[in-house]
């Protein structure tokens, strides 16, 4: 196990797929976005599985380009049963063995890079898609797209929690419109090909996932809150302070993930995510203080020019599809989550403001 995560969490990620984890066994799984944080989690769960759950071992093919994976992602170590293919999805794929699940983790996730990548994050998400819908469909094999809470933009207050029915209130001219476009674009052709090929598709829509493994440099609110902590600087709360999220922690939001992948209704996307609580950044910092046992410091400031403004207002998630159909249940409150992740980042981050 690599610094980076926590045994016990893949540990607990296993044992709570139950039944489920045995649908890979004997089975072989390509994975986009291997070196990402999500996709480090899987490749560490398939390797819990294969060295103590499964009696035929799960195959993974693991692609990354590498673009964003840092110091982190860069770390590949050898494991049985897993073949790195180090490929920029955006370009067509020839996979000439069995091949039963394709999962696209690949994509440009945090506002600051995508800010700086805006036609890579484009590409990943649209015809990086594409290049792997035709493969999974050549295969007839079950594809997961990950797409994105974002694609509902700044939802209407009536609509919020947020059920996969709300078609959204999106700009396509905007600093976040190469992001929630193109993962909107990436649904459509789960959609298409979904109706047009008969290819089991299924599309996840992530509610702000935290935890151990995510980059200290990745500039979303909790590493940018654990790396000045740590440096003892004050956190640098963005805008008015007053715009909600909900936090899921990693093995609930793993357990999610992984129950969509292995028994999602094809053709359906699924909420995942944790709806309690909704806070503000700044109850979120209370939050943190009261996790840590002493006050943590802030200051409001204007959105920096490396990170895009118009963000949404609130966003929380109706899980209610994911419950009914897939028996999704968070079990991690933010508390807890918050422990489990300021544990790990006083270990393993360096404190540089």
């Amino acid at each position: 196990m690599a610094e980076f995560l926590l045994d016990a969490d893949i540990a607990e990620i296993c044992d709570r797929l139950g039944e489920a984890a045995h649908d890979l066994a004997g089975k072989t799984v390509l994975l986009s976005g291997a070196r990402g944080f999500l996709g480090r989690y899987f490749m560490e769960v398939f390797a819990h599985l294969n060295a103590r759950v499964l009696k035929k071992p799960v195959t993974l093919v693991a692609a990354d380009n590498l673009i964003t994976a840092g110091k982190e992602g860069a770390q590949i170590a050898e494991a049985p049963h897993v073949r790195f293919l180090h490929h920029d999805v955006i370009q067509p794929l020839k996979w000439k063995g069995r091949l039963d699940y394709v999962v696209h983790a690949a994509g440009i996730a945090s506002p600051f890079y995508y800010r700086a990548y805006p036609l890579e994050a484009l590409e990943v998400a649209i015809t990086g898609t594409r290049r792997l819908l035709e493969l999974a469909t050549q295969h007839k094999a079950r594809f997961t797209f990950f797409s994105s809470s974002e694609i509902y933009g700044d939802p209407d207050p009536r609509h919020v929690p947020t059920p996969e029915s709300y078609r959204g209130h999106v700009s396509c001219q905007g600093p976040r419109a190469c992001y929630d476009e193109s993962k909107r674009v990436g649904e459509t052709l789960c959609y298409i090909f979904h109706g047009e090929f008969g290819t089991a598709t299924n599309a996840i829509r992530p509610f702000n996932v935290f935890g151990p493994g995510m980059q200290e440099a990745d500039y979303r609110v909790l590493p940018n809150f654990a790396n000045r902590i740590k440096g003892g600087h004050p956190l640098n709360i963005y805008g008015s302070g007053r715009q909600t999220r909900t936090f899921c922690y990693i093995t609930d939001a793993m357990v999610g993930f992984l129950l969509v992948i292995l028994r999602g209704v094809p053709g359906e996307a699924y909420n995942i995510g944790n709806p309690k609580p909704e806070i503000s950044m700044l109850d979120l910092v209370g939050r943190i203080s009261g996790v840590l046992g002493r006050e943590v410091s802030h200051n409001i400031i204007e959105y920096p020019d490396s990170y895009p403004a118009d963000e949404p207002n609130r966003r929380c998630p109706d899980i209610r599809k994911a419950r009914l159909q897939l028996k999704f249940e968070p079990t991690v409150d933010l508390d807890d989550g918050l422990r489990r992740f300021f544990a790990w980042t006083d270990r393993v981050y360096t404190g540089e403001p």
